[in-house]
């Protein structure tokens, strides 16, 4: 299915590019209002608030509600629900695990890099069926920094024995693209994903797909050689 691809190594971000995870991050954010007296706001918006982690998200949320509460000192409890909703109903994007088994049969190593709490993401791989495809994964809270540091990812390189630019971001959100950017590692973006008010199509990425299986198109291979 895949031609040789020109990054050896490729870091995913997750909520928005390789799950679709939004209803249940946002019945997490539901019941955590409920609890406190405030009314639910609708899943559209909260796509709207996913990519930044899930503090900032709580924080944007108590906020949207017109509540002077802290998110730090709620964030435990919002953990919680977090938890409890965290496998009600993710779905894989279309052509995930296909795409993923191509670049592997391509001798590509792959990683998830993502702000979801890590705790998190084994569990939801797992669920999914695709944690077999990664060797490694680093969370929002793994390290010190998170997207849009480029820590995260200049991390992910180290471990693959790889330099920056023999990398490939592929995230849907300006947060994967400033991480990227910052790393000096190129990225593609998909379209499907939570962008909020970013605009995609004019940042300076080797290519905005539509679908995931077109990450193995011939025109982006070229485009990384």
């Amino acid at each position: 299915m895949a031609t040789t691809f020109p990054w050896p190594a490729v870091l995913f971000d997750l909520d928005g590019t390789l799950v679709d995870s939004a209803a249940d991050i946002a019945e997490a954010v539901n019941r955590l209002l409920e609890e406190l007296g405030l009314a639910r706001v609708p899943e559209a918006t909260i796509r709207g608030w996913i990519g930044e982690g899930a503090r900032k998200l709580l924080a944007t949320a108590l906020a949207h509600a017109g509540s002077d509460l802290e998110a730090d000192a709620l964030f435990e409890r919002f953990m919680v629900h977090y938890a409890d909703t965290l496998l009600l109903a993710p779905a894989l994007y279309p052509d995930v695990v296909e795409t993923l088994d191509a670049l592997r049969a391509d001798g590509v190593r792959l990683a998830v890099c993502t702000n979801k709490p890590v705790r998190f993401v084994p569990p939801l791989l797992d669920a999914l069926g695709i944690a077999d495809r990664f060797e490694a994964v680093v969370g929002g809270d793994s390290l010190a920094w998170r997207k849009p540091d480029a820590r995260p990812l200049l991390h992910l390189a180290d471990i693959f024995g790889r330099t920056p630019a023999e990398c490939l971001m592929v995230g849907d959100s300006e947060t994967d693209f400033a991480a990227a950017q910052a790393a000096g590692m190129p990225v593609v973006l998909v379209s499907y994903g939570y962008p909020r008010d970013f605009d995609l199509r004019t940042a300076n990425a080797v290519a905005v797909i539509d679908r995931f299986d077109a990450l193995l198109d011939p025109r982006i291979v070229r485009a990384g050689t």
